[in-house]
């Protein structure tokens, strides 16, 4: 199994970042992809989740900013991020959870950094 990451850099505030997370080995289309992140000294916290029935879920800090998406012909949830602030700065993490198994993977995360 892999999850491939990437699409994070520095960006100013109020800018935008899209990230992609490309899978493989899994069968994508009944996996709940997610996107975690954790900043320096802080626990690691669900940002968005889409479920393989396209169900979303968002952390109360990035809605109406943060939008998840996921192309099952492609094997890739995207995460596109607008409004940015100083505050979203951390590493980025995608996550696939299988519900039927209860099994989690990581992808090995992308530095996002809002900063002017």
């Amino acid at each position: 199994v892999q999850l491939q990451a990437s699409g994070g850099g520095l960006v100013q505030p109020g800018g935008s970042l899209r990230l992609s997370c490309a899978a493989s080995g899994i069968i994508f289309s009944i996996a709940d992809m997610g996107w975690y992140r954790q900043a320096p000294g802080k626990q690691r916290e669900l940002v968005t989740a889409i479920a393989g029935g396209y169900i979303t879920t968002y952390a109360d800090s990035v809605k109406g900013r943060f939008t998840i998406s996921r192309d099952n012909a492609k094997n890739t949830v995207y995460l596109q991020m607008n409004s940015l602030k100083p505050e979203d700065t951390a590493v980025y993490y995608c996550n696939a959870h299988m519900p039927r198994a209860r099994v989690d993977y990581w992808g090995q995360g992308t530095q996002v950094t809002v900063s002017s």
